[in-house]
């Protein structure tokens, strides 16, 4: 009876070792993909606050970040939607803005999915590029005055996180 519990305590650890194992090594996926981006900090952040990215390869962890990219362009897109009642005088930029930020929604993002999910990353990247083009574009439309900007600068970051794994997939 004793060797048979010996038995299973050593069974136990060696499960528990193994976990921690793979956990490390899911770890080290997002951490060592991330070094590879202009911005370490930000791409660990991003990809640690989805479930997914544990488990996720390369793509994987690319198509996680474009749903990352569709979120911040809806939470952008109902910011311009707000901002038209409260900032008229703004009616010109913020109609420009929106127009940007639903071909981010409707023809980069759904893009780029497809293109990775078809092991295409070259067409991919385009659609990453355009984001971060068309966010900048909406900032430049204010001219110097735009009640956007936190959300621009977000939208270039993490085009230029997502940008910078795709690259990896070339």
């Amino acid at each position: 009876m004793k060797k048979l519990m010996v038995m299973m305590m050593m069974m136990v650890v060696v499960v528990v070792s193994e976990a921690s194992m793979i956990q490390q090594s899911e770890a080290s996926m997002i951490q060592q993909t991330c070094k590879e981006t202009p911005d370490f900090n930000l791409c660990v952040s991003l990809l640690d606050s989805d479930p997914r990215g544990s488990s996720a390869d390369t793509s994987g962890l690319v198509l996680i970040l474009l749903d990352k990219i569709k979120g911040l362009a809806t939470k952008t897109l109902n910011e311009i939607n707000g901002l038209y009642k409260k900032r008229p005088e703004l009616k010109g930029a913020l109609y420009e803005c929106s127009r940007r930020y639903k071909t981010i929604l409707n023809a980069d993002v759904p893009e780029a999915i497809e293109a990775i999910s078809k092991g295409v990353p070259k067409f991919g990247e385009d659609g990453v590029i355009d984001a971060g083009v068309e966010a900048s574009a909406c900032e430049r439309g204010f001219k110097g005055k735009s009640p956007l900007t936190s959300l621009t600068k977000s939208m270039q970051k993490i085009s230029n996180v997502t940008r910078a794994i795709v690259r990896m997939l070339l």
